[in-house]
């Protein structure tokens, strides 16, 4: 069977991305930024290719000090501004808002000793060996990722609907659809 790349192919930073994190887990760490910011990007992506998000990640980085969960959580409305007036990034304030929500709801699971990773894993599917041919055939939810956005909602998290929920198990390797016949599939 003839390998190739599921998608990116063509744009140097989407095939970096394909070839060497999507599907792959966040480092660990005790402020789960990484997972933050992944968790977070997704949200953006909603609606948007995600080459879009791609191209203007750097530009995240920066608007949201780095994704580290604390100083996100203290944001405030001179932020927001400061935000709703940032071309580098998505400028959707109830994305920019829900981002500070889920740093302070980050914060709140953390201080009952809870980890974000753990609430992923989960809801971890069970893992299935099937690869299909074309992404028409890869849902769009699953169950899980119902159960998943259900469980986030409930601890304080926005913009999470089991849709993002599943591009985020998807991003995070919690699912892996790398289609069949792909070069990163594990």
């Amino acid at each position: 069977m003839e390998t190739f790349r599921c998608f990116g192919t063509g744009d140097p930073l989407y095939e970096a991305y394909h070839d060497t994190e999507w599907g792959v887990p966040p480092s660990s760490s005790p402020d789960e930024s990484e997972l933050f910011e992944r968790m977070s990007l997704e949200a953006f992506q909603s609606g948007l290719a995600w080459i879009t998000i791609l191209r203007k990640r750097e530009g995240f980085r920066a608007a949201f000090a780095g994704f580290d969960p604390a100083a996100v959580a203290a944001f405030d409305e001179d932020d927001v501004a400061r935000l709703m007036a940032d071309a580098g990034i998505v400028r959707n304030r109830a994305k920019i808002d829900s981002t500070i929500a889920n740093a302070r709801a980050l914060l709140d699971l953390h201080e009952r000793g809870e980890r974000l990773a753990d609430v992923f894993e989960a809801h971890r599917p069970p893992t299935r060996a099937r690869r299909v041919p074309g992404f028409d055939q890869v849902p769009s939810n699953t169950p899980e990722s119902k159960a998943l956005a259900k469980d986030l909602k409930r601890r304080g998290f926005r913009f999470v609907g089991p849709t993002t929920a599943y591009a985020a198990m998807q991003a995070l390797g919690y699912v892996d659809d790398h289609l069949e016949g792909c070069i990163s599939a594990r």
